[in-house]
């Protein structure tokens, strides 16, 4: 094409999620010489938007004021009229039902959804709204197969409308460093062990049971600390401020405040891996977390909760160790044996970071996004209507 082609990716906000972050590392790192990228957020709460070059001229926002505000549709559909799209891609709930319907109402090419995650129980109305517009959609991208294939069953979308697309980490960024600058900082001494764990407080991760995988770990090495990274969800979406409170209490009730380190929502977490010995990822279900991705790319083996492809994302005994949901007990164990041998960290660091940089780069994600969208150009229906 002589023309590039001009994609506008939208997305519910652009907070602090793992969602938000592939976001902007794919609108960084697309061939600007065949793509124009602009970026969509529903919200005006954008603090990731810093990190999008070129964000005065590319990124865009259209409030959306409440549940039902109907006016992002047309809104949104102005948008990507004026910006000439060829495609647009969604994530999460409001951004794609606002998408598939803007998209069709605008003309635009080829509309693509997302689907993040897995085995979650969906809303009723988030059922309703995907299945009354699923005609509007022409492809969705998984960022695991277990994700499409949930998403395949749960919104009675064939399955040949699916198409997986691993996320990718910024392997320049997250990088391994040296221990001693970070956990200064942190005002942790250079001979403690340190657990980190990187998560927004909301149900779906699961923080109970690294909490009390933790308070496990303590026995065995009373001078440990556990990093939390992550805070409550603007506006307090699903519950987190409720759900946070839980979590503070549990803290006490363990008898662990002292040795745990809250730090909320930070932009430099690249700065706090590498103080970390080992970092844990106790969620009930993923798609494929970022925070994996970016321990491992930092050299920092992982100890995660076997669920969606998390088997595929860790390769088990080699770059970490993965344990069944809830289970406490193994959770501990895998910690305090990473914690216990320096040769084996050593060994699974090396491995960890050479597994990322191979198959979870950005210019793997970038190059494998592009091509989903130039395939379904190429293949576009010849009748784009919806419903």
């Amino acid at each position: 094409m002589s023309k590039r082609i001009c994609v506008v990716l939208v997305i519910d906000d652009l907070e602090y999620g793992g969602a938000q972050r592939q976001v902007v590392e794919l609108a960084n790192n697309m061939d600007s010489d065949r793509f124009n990228v602009h970026v969509c957020a529903l919200s005006d709460y954008v603090p990731l938007g810093s990190q999008l070059r070129d964000s005065a001229t590319r990124l865009h926002t259209i409030v959306k004021k409440h549940k039902m505000d109907l006016t992002v549709v047309p809104r949104l559909a102005r948008l990507l009229r004026v910006l000439h799209a060829d495609v647009v891609h969604s994530y999460l709930f409001s951004a794609d039902i606002a998408s598939r319907v803007a998209g069709r109402l605008a003309g635009t090419a080829v509309v693509i959804g997302s689907e993040r995650n897995t085995e979650y129980t969906p809303k009723k109305r988030h059922v309703l709204g995907y299945r009354l517009t699923r005609s509007c959609v022409d492809l969705t991208i998984a960022n695991s197969r277990a994700g499409a294939q949930f998403n395949s069953e749960t919104f009675s979308q064939p399955i040949g409308d699916y198409r997986v697309v691993y996320n990718g980490v910024d392997t320049v960024r997250f990088k391994p460093q040296d221990k001693g600058t970070p956990r200064m900082e942190l005002g942790i001494a250079a001979g403690e062990h340190v657990v980190g764990m990187f998560a927004s407080f909301k149900p779906q991760k699961n923080h109970a049971m690294a909490l009390r995988a933790f308070a496990r770990v303590l026995s065995s090495f009373p001078d440990a600390k556990l990093l939390l990274v992550g805070d409550r969800l603007y506006g307090n979406m699903n519950g987190t401020a409720e759900y946070h409170g839980r979590m503070e209490t549990l803290i006490d009730e363990l008898g662990i405040r002292q040795h745990c380190i809250l730090l909320g929502n930070r932009v430099d977490v690249e700065q706090i891996y590498p103080a970390c010995d080992v970092t844990v990822l106790s969620s009930r279900y993923e798609g494929t977390p970022n925070v994996l991705l970016e321990s491992m790319a930092c050299g920092v083996p992982v100890v995660a909760t076997n669920v969606s492809d998390n088997s595929y994302v860790v390769k088990q005994g080699e770059t970490g160790f993965l344990v069944t949901l809830d289970d406490t007990e193994a959770m501990a164990r895998d910690i305090s044996l990473l914690i216990e041998s320096n040769s084996l960290r050593r060994q699974m660091a090396e491995k960890a970071r050479t597994w990322v940089t191979t198959e979870f780069s950005l210019d793997r994600l970038a190059r494998q996004t592009e091509a989903v969208y130039l395939d379904a150009l190429s293949g576009k229906r010849a009748d784009p209507g919806c419903m």
